[in-house]
C-alpha cells in the first residue's frame, strides 16, 4: 500500500496545481480577458462568483462519490473537467462563453479542491488522517505563489487564451497522473475500523449536539471564507486607506501568504498535539488581534495585522478539514464535509462584493466590521467545545 506521506505528497502537488488553475486565476487573467472579449472586469469577476456557486452545489454529490467509490475516481474526473472548462475559456468570444466556461470549472472546483482532497484522505486513512490534512495544506500554500507569476509569464509570452491552454495542458501531464496513481478505494483503511474507542468522537453527542456542533461549525466556516476572500480582495485597498503608500499596502498585503503557510506549520508542529478546537478558537482571535493593533496603531501596526491574519487563516483551512473529522468521526466524512462547506461556498461567492461596499462607506474602519464577524465565530467554536466537555471528548479538549 503507497505510504501516507507519498500520498499527501502527490495530492498536495495536485492540489497546487487546481488552485493556481482556478480560485487564483481571475487576479492575473481577469483584466486581460475582459479587454480582449469586450467586456468589464467585474464582469468576469462575476463569472468566477458563478463558478463558486456551482461549486457549493456539487460538493456534497462528490463527498458522498468519494465515500463510495474512494477519492481517485473524483480527483482524475476534475482534472478533466478543469481541463474542458480551462480550453473553454481560452475559446471565448463573448461574456456568455465565460460564464459557461467558469460554470464548468465550477464542477471542477467542487469536486478537485481542497474538500474532495480532505476526503480522500479520509476515505484513505480514517482518524488517523489529520496530519495528512496538514500536509496537503502545507503544499497547497504556495499555489498563489506558484500561480499569480506563472500565470502572468504566460499572459505576458503567449497571451491570456495561451495561459489557460497552458493550465489545461497542465492537468493532463501533471494533475491527471499524480490523481490516477493514489490508491484504489479497495485499498483504503475502512472507516469502521479505522476508528478507536478513544477516537470515534462522533458516537459521543447526542442527535441534538451533532446537529448544533454542525450547524455551528458551517457558520464558523463561513465566518472564516468570507473574511479570507474579503481580504484577499481589498487588503491593499484597506491598508491604503489607513494611510499606508502604494507601495507600501502592495508589499504588507504580500506577507499574507507568506503567514499562512508558516501557521500551517506552527499547527503541524507546536499544535499537533492539541485538538483542533483550540486551534480554531486561537485561529480565529488572530483576524480580531490584528485589526486591534491597526485600529490603535495605525499604519505602523499594517504588517503586524497582516501576518496575524495569514497565520490564523493558514491554521482555519487546516480546521476545515480536521473538526468534522474529530467531532463527527470518519464515517460519511465527504459528504458531510460537502454539506457544511455550501453556506462557505455562498457568502465567499458574495465577500468580494459585499465587504467592497463595507469599504466604499466605512474605509478602513470596515475592518471591524470583519473583526466583529471572527469573535462571533471563536465565540460559535466556545459553545461547541462547552458540548463537547458534557461527553467523552472532555479529555481531549483540556
Amino acid at each position: 500500500m503507497q505510504s501516507k506521506t507519498t500520498t499527501t505528497v502527490m495530492l498536495g502537488v495536485a492540489q497546487t496545481l487546481a488552485w493556481a488553475s482556478s480560485y487564483y486565476l481571475p487576479a492575473v487573467l481577469a483584466s486581460a480577458i475582459g479587454k480582449d472579449i469586450g467586456i468589464s472586469t467585474s464582469t468576469v469577476f462575476g463569472a468566477f462568483s458563478v463558478a463558486l456557486l456551482v461549486a457549493a452545489g456539487v460538493g456534497p454529490f462528490a463527498g458522498r462519490l468519494i465515500d463510495r467509490l474512494g477519492g481517485r475516481p473524483v480527483l482524475v474526473a476534475s482534472n478533466l473537467v478543469f481541463t474542458a472548462g480551462l480550453v473553454a475559456l481560452s475559446q471565448a468570444t463573448q461574456a456568455s462563453h465565460v460564464f459557461a466556461a467558469w460554470a464548468l470549472m465550477g464542477l471542477a472546483m467542487g469536486s478537485g479542491l481542497y474538500e474532495a482532497a480532505f476526503a480522500t484522505v479520509v476515505r484513505l486513512h480514517g482518524q488517523d488522517a489529520r496530519r495528512a490534512i496538514t500536509g496537503i495544506t502545507l503544499f497547497a500554500g504556495f499555489a498563489s505563489t506558484v500561480g499569480w507569476p506563472l500565470s502572468a509569464y504566460l499572459e505576458s509570452t503567449v497571451g491570456w487564451r495561451g495561459a489557460c491552454l497552458a493550465w489545461a495542458t497542465m492537468h493532463l501531464v501533471i494533475g491527471l497522473p499524480l490523481n490516477m496513481l493514489l490508491p484504489r478505494a479497495s485499498h483504503a483503511v475502512p472507516v469502521s475500523k479505522a476508528t478507536t474507542s478513544t477516537q470515534n468522537v462522533g458516537t459521543g453527542l447526542s442527535s441534538a449536539q451533532q446537529r448544533r456542533a454542525a450547524i455551528l461549525m458551517a457558520y464558523v466556516f463561513a465566518v472564516t471564507w468570507f473574511i479570507s476572500t474579503a481580504m484577499a480582495a481589498h487588503l491593499p485597498e484597506l491598508l491604503l486607506a489607513s494611510g499606508a503608500t502604494l507601495t507600501a499596502a502592495v508589499g504588507i498585503a504580500a506577507l499574507v501568504g507568506p503567514a499562512q503557510v508558516v501557521g500551517r506549520v506552527i499547527e503541524f508542529t507546536f499544535l499537533k498535539r492539541a485538538h483542533p478546537l483550540l486551534s480554531a478558537r486561537l485561529a480565529t482571535l488572530a483576524h480580531p488581534l490584528g485589526a486591534l493593533c491597526l485600529g490603535l496603531f495605525g499604519t505602523s501596526a499594517a504588517a503586524v495585522f497582516a501576518v496575524l491574519h495569514g497565520l490564523g487563516n493558514g491554521i482555519l483551512t487546516i480546521a476545515i478539514g480536521t473538526l468534522p473529522l474529530l467531532i463527527f468521526g470518519a464515517k460519511g466524512y465527504g459528504q458531510r464535509q460537502g454539506f457544511l462547506m455550501v453556506p462557505a461556498r455562498i457568502v465567499q461567492a458574495g465577500a468580494p462584493f459585499l465587504f467592497g461596499i463595507a469599504v466604499e462607506r466605512w474605509g478602513d474602519s470596515a475592518l471591524w466590521f470583519s473583526a466583529m464577524l471572527g469573535l462571533s465565530a471563536c465565540l460559535a467554536l466556545v459553545i461547541m467545545t462547552a458540548d463537547m466537555k458534557k461527553t467523552a471528548l472532555a479529555p481531549q479538549l483540556s
